[in-house]
């Protein structure tokens, strides 16, 4: 009984990888819609890049609402978050060296921080401040109500960081981030120079500020996130040999990891793309910025957080590589998307602050 139930499971994979691919073709182009992201043109309703994989995820769209281009003009878009009080979505544009905000009243997009570091990773603490991942400088830091700026973390073992990629925070006021070196390998996005440290993913602990290594079994740990309950991290693995994946690891005592598995294959039929960003819903799905195929695997795929199934996608003209939730009701999934950004409403809340 055991091996038919392995069996199914392969099988039910099997499928909705295939049929994944499949229905992916299905979006603007296989129905003849040549899409005009100005918004001058409008979408018709359902917007037909807003995909079901799965019937589960048929309860997260709605019918009557587009996918929009908010901004366009950025090098490369990354790291958005999401300021409850201000009301604005704050993102990074890494070679150029800036981060942009854009307001909820009126949707204007604005400078907000030059030089920024050539910041990637943004978020806001659980006392409203601005968290921030450096390439250009190997550190973590945070902006402090009077505008200073605060170093959290720039060296583990006496060694500096490699460029400090996504950061999260956790009710217990620790703050995780991943360091994969990206920003470290080309002066394009930070200052080229040598990787001194084994990729991995550290936690600061708010009370002492010490630093953790919480785990390195992982190639290139870049985008990660909690569960809604904050008992699992999700990271997604942008290294190694094809395919790519998101890992998951039980977190014991709120500080450490427990053994880490494969909680999903960005393989998707034969496109072999892969992860950046990712965020969870209220109901535990896990919304991964999705890339590096082309059309129909480029934008956002939605795993169902039980067997890491892929349920949905959001189909989008350009490389996606971050993602976050926002809006007064934390319904507003925004997306970095190379050189633009995209938001689309959909029947659910980000499961985190942003």
């Amino acid at each position: 009984m055991k091996s038919d139930s392995k069996d199914s499971s392969l099988n039910r994979r099997s499928f909705l990888g295939a049929a994944g691919a499949t229905l992916a073709t299905l979006g603007a182009n296989a129905l003849g819609v040549d899409r005009d992201w100005t918004g001058k043109v409008p979408t018709r309703y359902p917007d037909p890049d807003i995909i079901s994989l799965d019937r589960r995820f048929d309860k997260y769209k709605l019918g009557n609402t587009p996918i929009r281009r908010l901004h366009t003009g950025t090098l490369w878009a990354e790291g958005p978050a999401w300021n409850g009080v201000g009301r604005y979505l704050l993102w990074s544009d890494i070679p150029n060296n800036v981060q942009l905000r854009l307001t909820h009243e009126n949707g204007n997009v604005s400078v907000f921080r030059n030089p920024s570091g050539n910041s990637n990773g943004n978020t806001f603490d659980f006392r409203g401040r601005q968290i921030s991942c450096q390439h250009g400088t190997r550190k973590v830091v945070r902006f402090e109500y009077a505008g200073t700026e605060t170093v959290l973390a720039e060296s583990y073992n006496g060694k500096p960081f490699n460029a400090p990629n996504d950061v999260i925070v956790h009710p217990d006021g620790g703050i995780w981030f991943t360091d994969p070196g990206y920003g470290s390998m080309m002066n394009y996005e930070g200052n080229k120079g040598p990787l001194h440290l084994k990729e991995a993913v550290y936690r600061i602990d708010p009370d002492s500020g010490k630093i953790a290594k919480v785990t390195d079994d992982i190639n290139k740990p870049n985008g990660l996130c909690f569960s809604p309950d904050y008992k699992k991290l999700y990271v997604s693995d942008t290294g190694g040999e094809h395919p790519k994946g998101i890992k998951v690891w039980d977190i014991v005592n709120g500080t450490k990891l427990g053994k880490g598995k494969l909680f999903c294959s960005m393989a998707m039929g034969e496109w072999m793309g892969g992860a950046d960003g990712i965020r969870a819903d209220v109901d535990g799905n896990i919304w991964a910025s999705a890339g590096w195929v082309g059309d129909g695997y480029d934008g956002v795929h939605v795993f169902d957080p039980k067997e890491g199934e892929r349920i949905g996608q959001i189909r989008l003209p350009e490389i996606c590589s971050n993602v976050c939730f926002g809006g007064t009701k934390r319904n507003i999934l925004f997306m970095t998307a190379s050189q633009s950004l995209y938001a689309v409403y959909v029947e659910t809340q980000g499961a985190h602050l942003t």
